[in-house]
């Protein structure tokens, strides 16, 4: 037996080859954190894909609108190429937060 980092007794052994083997908890706790950091990054790339379109999208209504108020026909195209570059941005700046 040994203490884990939560000062909690945990019972060890070793398998035929000499390897670490962890207690049963260990064994049944580690498929479902397995689960839950898939889960996590699948969000987290669902939300960085999401930004990208809602920026361009944003960006593209209000160059659409300034054009109608202005009277021009260029805004709009500016808009949608800004809201690009920060939808771009925010993309990577998400995406590097997963490992």
């Amino acid at each position: 037996m040994s203490e884990g980092a939560d000062g909690e007794l945990r019972e060890e052994s070793e398998d035929r080859d000499g390897e670490h083997v962890g207690g049963e908890a260990e064994r049944q706790t580690a498929p479902e954190s397995v689960e839950q950091e898939t889960t996590r990054k699948s969000g987290v790339a669902y939300a960085a894909g999401l930004t990208i379109f809602f920026s361009v999208l944003s960006f593209m209504a209000v160059g659409w609108a300034l054009d109608r108020w202005l009277g021009t026909g260029w805004i709009m195209v500016t808009g949608i190429i800004l809201g690009a570059v920060v939808g771009f941005y925010e993309f990577i700046r998400i995406m590097s937060k997963i490992k």
